[in-house]
């Protein structure tokens, strides 16, 4: 229906503009028949007076001469008729004559266009505006053999050709009307008919009607819906949003009280000792992968391993390297992993971020592949398996394998434990073919990810590149339907699950309002209470464009004097991975960049741009969010952003803005948000400019509609999604098995 009706408006305005054609023709024709039959008329009455007229001028007697013009007239089309003398003199005119036109005028005139008086023959004619409308002027001479004795002009009412126009318009636009009307008809009514019949043969052919060949190139597409529609349905049978206790509900009713494995390079929870060695604390690290995953278990229980980097690690575990988490709660089981300092530098700042993190991320640092970092990341990923291996109870685990550290890991898993359920979330970007062609160990990593049973990634962009890259180095089929790699007989789905935030964030239940936290901060940071402030939260990665957001902050200073002494920036900055020199530098670039910002723009005590580097924890980080008029994401490539998020869900007062680099996942969904290229300095300082000074109702509308999609779409959802899908391919693969088991048995095959 929808096909017709674009194709019923498509012929209206078709027949609308042949209608307008033709009465512009038409319109023009008239003009040309009207004017040519005027002239005629004019020539006619003129020739049938002509002897009468030589008459009277011989005798010359002008009011014989009125008469005889008077009897021209007599038709009520001709307004009046004038006789001029050969140079232009008036010898006699009707009374109805209009005086704007004068004899000397024309006669230059027709002498200009044709000289029809010095040849003696022909006639002149125009149309002239009258303050009563326009009028045919027609200039004749009045011969005398092959002599003129002089020329008669003769005007003539043109009133009636617009009502003749008008009517024709009328009786065109009635046509068009009628046209239009049928042809709109007899459109929905074939439209309707053809639906009917189409949709009847559909529905007996999906009740195993006959097979029409004209049916099968879209039962794929049907089937492929069809589930997919299934799947989402399942997926939100229960009422409401996703919480804690829906997760648990769906995953005990999917999977049957089953424990979820997780498997991440970074821990949950690092514990350290104080310097002076007294006191051991608990620190939460910066990381938007255990922002999005813990809430995952803490929901459904299980087990998390991971690399143990804390100073007081070992002291606080088991001697399995064990811990219940969180304190004080201890809902899951955290299991450490040693490294030697040889194997973190080789797995963990070797391959996986001097190698795999630039490759992925297209920020324009050279990825750095040694042999000596890809054998220690094979070993790491071996001896996880190992550890994997011990934490399950049972032959057929549910895992979920977190990030690039672990790209062998599910062939691993899938070599030791052959009916395991394994997912694995890439949470950066995919790279093209192309560019993922530069690692030597390209199709080792492919090879290693397809163990998976699921392979899920932040976007469909990100899938499209993985399956090419698959389809590019290895021997395998890539089937574009299912959007899925057959490999070895395995299948692996490929899936895009955007990563969100647990809703509502704990972290959120001991955060101060709004005003006590902005209150707070403003004292912290020796502002006035009608400053504005602007906040960025991010590791010390050069990923994020911390240089970027700062350059911008500066232009906006340059291009925005009024900002200046009222607009303070505030950077939390968590130094990360400074054992490679390419973020030693960035974090001496971000301090002179700082500094330099500072020195042009600073004034008694306003500092424009306050770095602060150090690692924060999530209640002080909310505390900012809750402060600031603006949170500034400028990622130059990023898989999610969990950072926008944060900022988003921590604005139950309904203020801030959000302004977000179009290169992150998160501007795919958080479509409210000032969405600029961080490259371009102009843009995103006028980004913050606006941000500065949109007015309340607008802030107030834009966070009330990502804080709708936030709270909808959060982490237990993604989790949910996942888990959910892999206890269908569970069920399939159980029902396969026993069907496999079954025709083994009746052929005698055991």
């Amino acid at each position: 229906m929808f096909r017709a009706t674009r194709f019923v408006l498509a012929l209206v305005l078709g027949l609308a503009l042949v209608t307008w054609a033709a009465s512009v023709l038409v319109q023009r024709s008239m003009a040309g028949w009207f004017e040519r039959d005027l002239a005629l008329r004019a020539r006619l009455a003129v020739n049938s007076s002509r002897l009468a007229i030589l008459s009277e001028l011989a005798q010359e007697q002008p009011r014989q001469l009125r008469a005889v013009l008077s009897e021209l007239v007599h038709d009520e089309r001709i307004m009046g008729v004038a006789l001029c003398a050969p140079d232009g003199r008036p010898l006699a005119r009707t009374k109805e004559f209009p005086q704007e036109l004068d004899c000397g005028e024309f006669d230059a005139r027709s002498r200009a266009s044709s000289d029809a008086m010095a040849e003696a023959s022909g006639s002149w004619t125009s149309v002239e505006s009258l303050p009563g409308g326009s009028v045919h002027v027609s200039v004749i001479p009045v011969l005398d053999g092959n002599e003129a004795r002089g020329f008669v002009i003769l005007v003539q009412d043109l009133s009636f050709v617009g009502r003749r126009e008008r009517a024709t318009q009328r009786f065109l636009g009635l046509a068009f009307g009628f046209l239009a009307l049928s042809a709109s008809v007899v459109t929905i009514i074939a439209a309707r008919l053809a639906w009917r019949g189409w949709s009847k043969q559909l529905r007996e052919f999906l009740k195993g009607g006959p097979q029409r060949p004209e049916f099968q190139p879209i039962m794929g597409d049907v089937r492929a819906l069809v589930d997919r529609l299934v799947a989402e349905t399942e997926a939100d049978r229960e009422a409401g949003s996703w919480t804690p206790d829906r997760l648990k509900h769906t995953l005990n009713r999917h999977l049957h009280g089953e424990k979820v494995v997780i498997v991440a390079n970074r821990e949950p929870y690092i514990h350290e000792r104080a310097e002076n060695g007294d006191k051991i604390a608990v620190r939460h690290p910066a990381s938007g992968l255990v922002t999005a995953l813990e809430p995952v278990l803490r929901a459904c229980s299980g087990s998390w391993i991971a690399h143990g980097s804390g100073s007081a690690d070992r002291e606080t575990a088991d001697r399995a390297g064990r811990i219940r988490v969180p304190p004080g709660e201890e809902s899951y089981s955290l299991r450490r992993i040693w490294l030697t300092p040889e194997e973190e530098q080789g797995y963990y700042y070797g391959f996986a971020n001097e190698g795999l993190w630039p490759l992925c991320h297209i920020t324009h640092v050279r990825p750095i592949f040694r042999s000596e970092d890809w054998s220690a990341y094979s070993v790491v990923n071996r001896r996880f398996a190992d550890a994997l291996c011990e934490e399950v109870d049972s032959e057929d685990p549910i895992v979920l394998v977190q990030d690039y550290h672990f790209a062998l890991l599910p062939r691993l898993v899938r070599e030791r434990l052959p009916r395991s359920t394994v997912i694995m979330f890439w949470h950066i970007p995919w790279p093209n073919a192309q560019s993922f062609g530069i690692c030597p160990w390209r199709k080792d990593l492919l090879d290693g990810m397809l163990g998976a049973s699921i392979l899920g990634f932040h976007t469909q962009f990100d899938c499209n590149n993985f399956l090419d890259a698959a389809d590019r180095f290895l021997e395998s089929r890539i089937d574009r339907e299912q959007n899925a790699v057959i490999q070895r007989g395995h299948t692996t789905l490929v899936r895009p699950y955007p990563i969100s935030l647990e809703w509502p964030v704990h972290w959120l239940r001991s955060t101060p309002p709004v005003d006590e936290c902005r209150k707070s901060v403003f004292e912290e940071l020796r502002l006035s209470p009608d400053a504005l402030l602007g906040v960025g939260v991010d590791r010390l990665d050069y990923t994020k464009g911390v240089e970027e957001r700062l350059l911008a902050v500066e232009r906006l200073l340059e291009t925005s004097p009024d900002f200046r002494g009222r607009f303070t920036f505030v950077q939390l900055a968590a130094p990360s991975r400074t054992i490679i020199e390419r973020y030693r530098l960035l974090n001496e670039n971000v301090e002179r960049l700082a500094a330099r910002i500072n020195g042009r723009f600073s004034r008694g005590d306003y500092r424009p741009v306050v770095l602060l580097r150090a690692h924060h924890e999530p209640p002080d980080v909310y505390r900012y969010y809750r402060a600031a008029d603006l949170c500034c994401v400028t990622s130059l490539h990023d898989g999610m952003n969990l950072v926008a998020k944060e900022f988003v869900a921590a604005r139950d007062d309904e203020r801030g803005v959000l302004v977000l680099s179009q290169f992150t996942g998160a501007a795919r969904e958080l479509t409210e948000a000032l969405i600029v290229n961080p490259y371009d300095l102009d843009e995103t300082s006028s980004a913050l400019a606006a941000a500065l000074d949109m007015s309340r109702d607008e802030q107030r509308e834009r966070m009330r509609s990502m804080r709708a999609l936030v709270s909808d779409l959060n982490v237990y959802r993604w989790a949910g999604r996942m888990l959910v899908d892999a206890a269908r391919l569970r069920r399939r693969d159980r029902l396969t098995g026993r069907l496999s088991d079954h025709l083994a048995f009746g052929t005698g095959r055991t």
